[in-house]
């Protein structure tokens, strides 16, 4: 009889690990992105708050750059949120790629997506803004960059 022995990630492995979480706070959504780097955190909380209003897939079709600077990387995250809702609401766009470049505290960001398309993508509802509630940019004893707040909706 062979025993099962449950596979452990190694370190390098567990880097690989990316993905989002939303998290309910009051009438508000809190969403949380993380990944290897503060980049990939950065786009992965992006992601998060695209899928607060839809969860339909997006397609890349246009192309946007957005460019964020703030007193500390949290602050900058509030930033990126905010720049990534006004591009939402001035262009009628969602978007479903990003591409997040930072240096110290100033974000070069990228947004791929396509206009809104009320059959296809259903707004569930508008963001207004990211807030400082629950707002946190760390990394942690694994390594991984996690990177997230409560969004105004």
């Amino acid at each position: 009889m062979a025993l099962f022995v449950p596979a452990v990630k190694t370190n390098a492995e567990a880097l690989i690990d990316r993905g989002w979480e939303q998290f309910p706070h009051d009438a508000d959504v809190g969403l949380r992105g993380w990944g290897p780097s503060i980049e990939v955190a950065f786009e992965e909380a992006a992601l998060a708050l695209t899928d607060v209003v839809s969860d339909a897939e997006i397609a890349v079709e246009a192309r946007i750059e957005v460019a964020c600077e703030a007193p500390d990387v949290e602050l900058l995250l509030v930033e990126w949120l905010n720049a990534i809702i006004y591009e939402m609401a001035v262009r009628s766009m969602l978007f479903g790629q990003f591409e997040v470049k930072i240096s110290g505290t100033q974000l070069q960001g990228v947004l791929w997506g396509e206009p809104i398309d009320q059959v296809k993508h259903a707004p569930a509802c508008e963001p207004k803004g990211a807030t400082y509630t629950a707002l946190r940019v760390a990394q942690g004893s694994d390594g991984l960059w996690s990177a997230g707040c409560v969004i105004d909706v």
